[in-house]
């Protein structure tokens, strides 16, 4: 990962985001030799958001599993039918 302090963000911003689109590696930016934040392509960012829902909604289905909220075919049937006209 490559490591920029946020003044050289500043005065090489355009050259920075042309190594960022060519090598997809993330930046990340410091201020006062602390961590600020991360500099990623836009896809990666993309990717990884799409990723995050799919894993809360595993996450949600584990919860409602261990909650003992869950149906059988027939009873989610019933449940559905009004959407499933």
């Amino acid at each position: 990962m490559k490591i920029e302090i946020v003044t050289t963000l500043k005065r090489q911003a355009t050259k920075i985001l042309a190594e960022l689109h060519e090598s997809k590696e993330p930046v990340l930016i410091t201020e006062y030799g602390q961590p600020s934040a991360y500099l990623i392509d836009v896809d990666d960012y993309e990717f990884m958001q799409n990723r995050l829902r799919i894993l809360e909604g595993v996450a949600r289905g584990e919860t409602a599993i261990f909650e003992n909220r869950i149906y059988n075919q027939v009873d989610a049937k019933e449940k559905m039918s009004k959407w499933l006209k």
